[in-house]
């Protein structure tokens, strides 16, 4: 893990900036609306999973409730901005606030769990949230959905366009990774790697390991709130299904895909995933014409095969043909300096 933090977080920012080129560059190349909505959707579920990754790739602790912190901010700000006729950003803000709130207080008693143990509780609050949001009909419209959910306007442009909302959002997506690397690369960073190795270890340094845990779960609920914010704002509409437990399996996925241990890796295995779900689809319907249990089938298949040969996440193979890259790159300057 620290050889691929090095290689991830030193000074080699070529990757980076070419990922940067890449999501300018794609709209000019992407014309069909449902691929551009799929960018989008990747740029708010990174968000997610770049907050996951520092809860389940840095500090060692799972969670299969991040769906429940993603329909809180989507219903904290659909309704305030819905029925309170309150300014959106504020409503984003608040249930940033609120979704913090709530995950600090039930980490408090989750996180001195572990193993399954965790996973189960993290899985029965998000059972609970969804509950609530079916039960509450009067303010979250139950079963049906909250409908009429306002678009968002930033310095007077209209980000209802879908070309604007990119941008904007890959440019929050660009502050997460921003102000998460600084956490990893910080005093606190290299604590939460000591959580993950050995949280005995960690302690008995006097460390106040319960605090960290819990700060940082609660910081990456308040990542998934700021997400169900800006979808919520983004379709105009949301329902009980699109935050049930299959979307935090979903989740979980994406981050192992990519790689638990790094944040570029979340991210990339946010687009993997949503990719190759778009793949299946396609190829399934148009061609081989699969039903949707068949889908299923083979995405958990190519998923498995995933895992098999690269458990560290594609991040690594990524790393790794960097590495090797840069030492031929190197060698080769060397050589041509001895001739």
């Amino acid at each position: 893990m620290a050889k691929l933090d090095a290689i991830l977080y030193g000074n080699r920012w070529k990757p980076f900036i070419g990922l940067i080129a890449i999501i300018l560059a794609l709209p000019f190349f992407v014309h069909a609306p449902h691929i551009f909505t799929v960018l989008i959707l990747i740029g708010l579920y990174s968000i997610i999973t770049i907050g996951l990754s520092l809860l389940i790739g840095y500090t060692g602790q799972i969670s299969l409730g991040h769906a429940a912190f993603f329909g809180i901010g989507a219903y904290v700000s659909g309704m305030l901005t819905t029925k309170a006729a309150m300014s959106p950003w504020l409503a984003m803000i608040l249930g940033m606030v609120v979704t913090f709130g709530i995950a600090y207080l039930i980490g408090i008693p989750i996180l001195k769990l572990k193993g399954h143990f965790l996973a189960l509780a993290t899985l029965g609050f998000n059972i609970i949230i969804y509950i609530l949001i079916v039960g509450l009909s009067d303010y979250t419209g139950g079963p049906l959905g909250l409908h009429s959910i306002p678009t968002l306007s930033l310095f007077g442009l209209d980000l209802s366009n879908p070309l604007y909302f990119y941008y904007f959002i890959w440019t929050v997506v660009g502050l997460v990774i921003i102000f998460s690397t600084n956490i990893v690369r910080s005093p606190i960073g290299r604590l939460l790697r000591s959580i993950h190795d050995s949280e005995i270890a960690t302690q008995t340094l006097g460390v106040n390991v319960a605090k960290y845990k819990v700060a940082i779960f609660a910081i990456s609920a308040a990542y998934a709130s700021l997400a169900g914010s800006f979808y919520a704002h983004f379709i105009n509409f949301i329902a009980p299904p699109t935050f049930y437990i299959n979307f935090s399996i979903l989740l979980l996925i994406m981050v192992m895909v990519g790689g638990s241990h790094s944040i570029w890796g979340a991210m990339l295995g946010t687009g993997t995933i949503m990719f190759l779900q778009e793949l299946i689809r396609y190829i399934g319907k148009d061609y081989l014409h699969l039903s949707g249990p068949v889908e299923i089938v083979v995405y958990g298949f190519m998923i498995v095969i995933v895992m098999m040969f690269a458990p560290r996440g594609v991040i690594s193979i990524l790393s790794g043909a960097w590495v090797k890259a840069s030492r031929s790159k190197t060698k080769m300057m060397k050589e041509a300096k001895g001739v």
